[in-house]
């Protein structure tokens, strides 16, 4: 397997991660994200705004099924792609499934300072940030926790990072 796939909470340092990782791993590195955006012509909160969370799911699943066919590459996922259709399956069999895990209340006090608009928290103050995100957090975990590799969020070890996925994609 040669594909990374970064999943975990907004805020949890998937893209910043992948591109330091695709670097160490020499692969290329893509923000799924970004990919969506640029194949939309959209931002992804104008996507939400006018065309709604549904059809950003289904361009997200599209932008999702277009990496299985790269090599040697970091895809850092949206928060919810591994939640949605059969995506969390079909990210276990196309590569190795890295969760940045992170508490609600690091990932409020991160996305607190963020500079990037995130659609979801959008006008929230920070008490319903981070009740938002306890709430969600709990629904989407389940899906997080079926990665192969599981890492502290808060305190990743680049080195100890890059010798376990070696050991995934030797395989």
């Amino acid at each position: 397997m040669n594909k990374v796939f970064l999943m975990g909470y907004m805020g949890s340092g998937k893209s910043s991660l992948g591109k330091r990782l695709s670097r160490k791993l020499g692969f290329d590195f893509i923000d799924l994200d970004k990919l969506i955006e640029e194949r939309s012509n959209m931002s992804i909160e104008q996507i939400f705004k006018e065309k709604g969370e549904q059809e950003f799911r289904l361009l997200e699943q599209q932008a999702l099924h277009s990496c299985f066919e790269l090599q040697n590459v970091v895809i850092a996922l949206g928060g919810g792609t591994p939640c949605f259709f059969d995506n969390i399956k079909l990210i276990q069999q196309n590569g190795v499934g890295v969760y940045l895990k992170m508490s609600a209340s690091a990932l409020a006090s991160r996305l607190k300072n963020a500079k990037s608009i995130r659609p979801l928290i959008a006008g929230m103050n920070e008490i319903e940030v981070l009740e938002f995100i306890q709430q969600q957090l709990g629904e989407r975990e389940k899906y997080y926790l079926r990665a192969q590799l599981i890492v502290n969020g808060l305190s990743i070890k680049m080195e100890e990072l890059n010798k376990s996925l070696l050991e995934f994609l030797d395989q």
